[in-house]
């Protein structure tokens, strides 16, 4: 076998199992924007394939836009980042993967992000088309919601894989760093959860609509900026891709035409954009709008938290490291808001809200958090609650019991078949999802325990009511790889636990990584990860961690992106054009979709 193309020389070697020789095509910076390329003419064909029953100008300008970002990419590839590039004489093996890239996780996670990173696209090219063909009524929306929810949906589970594959491969013991790089995938995510709720009210209300557009182009290009700060080399991170200046200035040329030319677009076209109907202070409409302005708040101090040190550095005034002193504290009072009104919600109605059952709502959700999430949080942390044990367990159960109430309210009021249709029963599984979330990190937060001993063999140390007894280590092979692998016994009251082998691997390049032991549990993990050899006696550095409830993190971040598929499965996003008006029941007006197009295109 020889490896003729550069870029499989660089990164796989005959030695490399098939599974890490798969992900090593999206493992360095030229093969992953052949992921990029390669999604974002996935989702195009996807818009060809399920978007024959829209008009068809409306259809076309949708592919074109798409098609425009696509050769944008496509040129970007082959002018700064071949990845067919060949070499001659090919040599008989190649390179190894990058170590830390040999994880099962990264399989999953980078085709994961890049399908809600690509997939804003969609929701981007169904503005832009509705900006270029001035049918700005509510249909639009409707015809991209589906699309919009795919793609926060695979973004979701993207960073769930991300935060959880940094867990156990780094050997940190954390699920969050607030790296620059997690950042750019977080700031789409935030402004796609605001769009998400945003297109709700344009489609059923007509209201928003300007700022449903705005939030469509601000989405995809938090998308972009993200891919920029990864390959321009601006960033120090473990994410990060080496790369030459070329590339960066080819992309934010890229951004800015994008940016740049979108936003010219809406500046034009969105004064003539027409209200919606009027609505009352305690409606549906004002908790969104609420939300809505948190998210994009939220997703601004992200920004500016992850461009201050570039820029400070850009202008020599000092390197500046934000991290999460600086992110932690701000992103809880922006959430705040947004997970006290979490129950009322689903509650509230359209135009104007009864307002003696939030009453009874909140009167509900209060006692519910208060002795329930607060005998959860007692229980959970044995009897000795912090600040944010409390916190987590009070402010979960708010949600849990927002959700509860509004599933009960459903089963006793509406026939079977039409209690929990599908964009129903998605939102239920978001807001759910958020409470094993707020439980997950906060109660992780507060109650994990982490030591770093030095242990010969024989030697135990005790965290809480867990030991962790150090057995010694041997030296084991791998595929591509050598290691020295310790064996930890925990134990409880006794009684053995689990079993643990952390390593310390040497890969065939020479590169050392660490490879940590998890005992995964619904409540509690157990964690250990192998140091240095410390001298005589066999002894070893280690970092044991227990870590409750680390798993509801994860958890809770599969629900929200369960819930965004689930809602693909509404029949509501499945009608054909002639009869894609807004529902009677939701308020919507009921226009002539064809109609309005055609006069706009003529």
């Amino acid at each position: 076998m020889i490896f003729p193309v550069a870029y499989v020389a660089q990164n796989s070697n005959l030695t490399l199992p098939w599974y890490y020789r798969l992900s090593a095509v999206w493992g360095a910076h030229s093969g992953s924007l052949l992921l990029w390329v390669m999604i974002l003419n996935f989702w195009t064909l996807a818009v060809a394939i399920f978007s024959r029953r829209l008009p068809e100008v409306f259809a076309a300008r949708v592919l074109g836009v798409m098609g425009l970002v696509s050769v944008g990419f496509l040129a970007f590839m082959v002018i700064t980042s071949n990845p067919f590039l060949r070499l001659l004489p090919a040599p008989a093996n190649g390179m190894d993967l990058n170590p830390v890239l040999q994880d099962p996780g990264l399989v999953i996670h980078p085709p994961m992000l890049y399908m809600g990173y690509v997939g804003f696209s969609v929701a981007f090219a169904f503005a832009i088309a509705a900006l270029l063909g001035g049918a700005l009524d509510d249909i639009w929306v409707r015809w991209a919601r589906p699309w919009t929810n795919a793609a926060f949906g695979f973004l979701s589970a993207g960073i769930v894989m991300g935060s959880w594959w940094s867990y156990a491969e780094l050997g940190w013991g954390g699920w969050w760093f607030w790296d620059p790089v997690e950042n750019a995938s977080f700031m789409p995510w935030l402004v796609g959860a605001a769009l998400i709720h945003a297109q709700a009210v344009t489609e059923k209300r007509g209201g928003l609509r300007a700022w449903t557009l705005l939030l469509s182009i601000f989405a995809f290009s938090l998308s972009l900026l993200g891919t920029f700060l990864v390959r321009s080399g601006l960033l120090t991170s473990v994410h990060a891709f080496a790369s030459d200046p070329r590339q960066g200035a080819y992309l934010l040329i890229l951004l800015a035409i994008a940016i740049g030319g979108s936003l010219l677009l809406y500046a034009l076209r969105a004064p003539k954009v027409v209200g919606g109907k009027p609505f009352a202070l305690a409606s549906r409409e004002t908790l969104i709008v609420i939300g809505n302005l948190m998210f994009v708040v939220s997703g601004a101090m992200v920004l500016i938290g992850t461009l201050y040190p570039i820029i400070g550095d850009a202008l020599h005034l000092g390197r500046v490291s934000i991290g999460p002193p600086y992110f932690g504290p701000l992103f809880i009072v922006m959430m705040a808001p947004i997970v006290l009104l979490l129950p009322f919600g689903p509650f509230a109605r359209w135009g104007r809200a009864d307002l003696r059952e939030w009453k009874r709502v909140g009167i509900i959700s209060a006692l519910a958090a208060i002795f329930g999430g607060g005998l959860f949080a007692w229980a959970a942390s044995g009897g000795m609650p912090t600040w944010q044990a409390w916190l987590g367990g009070i402010s979960s159960a708010w949600v849990f019991a927002g959700v509860a109430q509004y599933a009960w309210m459903r089963w006793t009021t509406v026939r079977a078949g039409r209690r929990y249709p599908a964009e129903l029963a998605g939102m239920l599984l978001g807001h759910f999802g958020v409470g094993v979330f707020l439980a997950g990190a906060l109660l992780t937060n507060s109650l994990s325990v982490e030591r770093d001993v030095r242990l010969a063999p024989g030697q135990s140390a005790q965290i809480g009511s867990y030991s962790y007894q150090f057995d010694g280590v041997i030296d084991v092979r791998g595929p591509n790889w050598i290691a020295h692998q310790g064996t930890v016994v925990v134990s409880q009251d006794g009684q053995k636990v689990a079993v643990l082998h952390p390593q310390k691997r040497e890969y065939s390049g020479g590169i050392v990584q660490t490879k940590a032991a998890v005992s995964a549990g619904l409540f509690r993990d157990l964690y250990v990860a192998l140091g240095e050899g410390l001298g005589t006696h066999g002894a070893w550095a280690l970092r044991l961690y227990d870590k409750p409830f680390v798993r509801w993190v994860w958890l809770g971040g599969l629900f929200i992106a369960l819930g965004g598929f689930v809602t693909l499965l509404d029949r509501r996003f499945r009608v054909r054009v002639r009869d894609a008006a807004p529902d009677e029941d939701a308020g919507g007006e009921q226009t002539s979709t064809l109609r309005k197009l055609r006069e706009a295109d003529a």
